[in-house]
């Protein structure tokens, strides 16, 4: 472990994960445009909440799966990239051991 890592706050994000410098190496990259589909969104809605359960990580796909069904809804604003990053974000989070606040 270097210094840096030793000296590093452990509630702050890493640099890649920061809102001003995301980690668009690895973001999808389109420009595709997602045409509402009652159909699609609805069959991910109901695989959400069959995959539902007890546990957290059961809990976090039907999370998942429930904000991608969001790509169909006409009411809904967001983006392949948005999902990505939010979803990598949690993840990251969860690896940490959760928020720690003081």
């Amino acid at each position: 472990m270097s210094d840096e890592d030793a000296n590093a706050d452990p509630d702050e994000l890493p640099g890649a994960l920061q809102e001003d410098d995301p980690d668009w190496q690895l973001a999808p990259d389109t420009e595709e445009e997602f045409v509402a589909d009652a159909e699609t969104r609805e069959f991910l809605r109901a695989v959400a909440e069959d995959v539902r359960g007890d546990s957290g990580e059961s809990n976090q796909l039907s999370a998942i799966l429930y904000r991608v069904s969001d790509l169909y809804d006409p009411d809904e604003d967001t983006s392949p990239e948005e999902i990505y990053l939010n979803v990598r974000r949690i993840m990251q989070i969860k690896e940490r051991g959760g928020l720690k606040r003081e």
